[in-house]
């Protein structure tokens, strides 16, 4: 690993704040299929069913009157269903994803003199918290 290049700090390590976006590396939770990258849900799919077999019949039965998705139904000649599902759904699939942890914390890389470290739930507070505190950088500077 290389070594870091860090800018020696002007000021004392309380006078910092570190945000940081980072994944457990041992861990996963379950995803929605936007979350995971899914691409049945960005360009929808086609499930094509074979209803001469019970397992078909049970398959098709479902996609009907249980699975509350969008779709459009045909009859192949050779006796299949082919099950077309809109973009935009959830698919059939269960996506597992790493967690993303979004943190803020008081002090630097030499350390959080306070213990204050506060997570955010998702990434749009995170993203808001970081740039008030831009913002507030900004006007302590105008103000010298």
């Amino acid at each position: 690993m290389r070594p870091l290049n860090r800018v020696p700090p002007l000021h004392a390590v309380g006078a910092y704040q570190t945000y940081s976006i980072s994944s457990p590396t041992d861990r996963t939770v379950r995803a929605a299929c936007e979350q995971a990258g899914c691409l049945a849900w960005r360009y929808g799919w086609e499930s094509v069913i074979d209803e001469r077999t019970e397992l078909g019949r049970q398959q098709a039965h479902y996609i009907r009157y249980r699975a509350r998705r969008t779709f459009a139904e045909q009859r192949r000649a050779d006796g299949m269903t082919v099950f077309r599902f809109e973009s935009g759904q959830r698919c059939f699939q269960e996506h597992r994803t790493r967690p993303e942890l979004y943190v803020v914390r008081d002090g630097d890389f030499r350390g959080n003199p306070t213990g204050r470290t506060r997570r955010h739930q998702n990434p749009r507070d995170w993203v808001e918290d970081f740039g008030e505190h831009q913002l507030r950088l900004v006007d302590q500077q105008k103000k010298g």
